[in-house]
């Protein structure tokens, strides 16, 4: 299932132009049993948008959404379930692609850890944004400027007609590059993290805070308990390690690992990663894939080695009347500055 869709691509002739990476969110809320939105205006366009913007050197999608969320809203937000992206031509004649997800408002108590590991947001620019205002559904399609913005929206009201717009997730990360088997003359359970791989640990961290992460559950080994480490003291938890995550627990148990998974999609409320092996990966996506419809599940990756070293999979847990369904997913490689 592609979870960033796009609008058609510009004439080929423009396909030359830089293109501008952009992302941002549609914020939103439930007043009175009806849904509304966030839009805000920029007196420099005189034109009504979902808060969005570019993203800096080196920064990942999810982290440049809740900081420009964050910068035009003046709130924090938790990104959820990926939207239809849109792609156009700016009136410069370049080319602008966004990435938009649907987001609610962070909750003080609740997302406090994610909170603790992000970097504070810089107060609203007036000359940038002069309105930001919640507008039911209807109002919102009539005062967004651009007719391609109401895309996103659509999906939006089509998940919560569904039921499958307020979402939990669960992220599978692979640890990051490790030390190579045969360049290591010490215990498997003990091979560390080459430079490559701390490099990736960090940039995992502003990627789990837009998540809403609040739960970490960890392989004992050393590549992967290093790997969730800069999170973990970032947002100021205290993980769970489990020898059932290892490689060799998994080869003797596979049912074990089943059973984690189960446990973290049926029986938690909270957002969680899971920090893991290859080996180990194809059993957690089996179980992902048991509780997602066909279109998610067929989206799932099949071959070795399913992610790569440091590479994470957002899976976008809705809990409905008949139990917890992955309603969506989303393969995230951070960016390694």
């Amino acid at each position: 299932m592609s979870t960033q869709p796009t609008a058609a691509a510009p004439p080929a002739a423009t396909m030359h132009t830089p293109v501008v990476m952009t992302a941002g969110a549609l914020v939103w809320r439930r007043r009175g049993g009806e849904l509304q939105v966030q839009l805000v205006h920029r007196p420099r366009y005189d034109d009504w948008s979902w808060p969005k913007g570019k993203l800096e050197v080196g920064e990942s999608f999810q982290g440049a959404a809740i900081r420009e969320v964050g910068e035009e809203t003046g709130k924090e937000v938790v990104l959820g379930r990926p939207l239809p992206g849109l792609q156009y031509l700016t009136p410069d004649g370049g080319v602008k692609r966004v990435h938009y997800w649907a987001s609610r408002r962070a909750r003080k108590g609740h997302d406090s850890a994610a909170l603790t590991a992000r970097a504070p947001i810089a107060p609203v620019d007036r000359d940038e944004i002069d309105k930001v205002e919640w507008v039911d559904i209807a109002e919102a399609g009539r005062r967004l400027t651009r007719t391609s913005d109401r895309g996103p929206l659509d999906a939006l009201v089509n998940a919560e007609s569904e039921g499958l717009l307020d979402t939990r997730t669960l992220v599978i990360t692979r640890h990051g590059r490790a030390v190579p088997r045969a360049s290591w003359h010490g215990a498997e359970r003990d091979r560390p993290l080459t430079p490559l791989g701390h490099g990736q640990a960090a940039a995992l961290v502003p990627v789990l805070a837009a998540y809403g992460v609040e739960q970490v559950i960890s392989s004992r080994w050393e590549r992967c308990a290093t790997t969730i480490d800069p999170y973990v003291r970032a947002a100021g938890l205290r993980p769970t390690y489990s020898e059932h995550l290892t490689e060799a627990q998994h080869e003797r148990s596979p049912s074990r690992v089943a059973a984690t998974v189960r446990e973290l999609l049926e029986e938690t409320a909270e957002s969680w990663v899971i920090c893991t092996h290859r080996p180990v990966l194809p059993t957690v996506l089996d179980v992902l894939a048991h509780h997602a419809p066909p279109a998610v599940a067929s989206g799932l990756p099949t071959r070795d080695p399913f992610l790569e070293p440091g590479e994470a999979l957002v899976a976008h847990v809705a809990d409905t009347p008949t139990g917890p369904r992955v309603v969506a997913t989303e393969k995230v490689n951070p960016p390694v500055w």
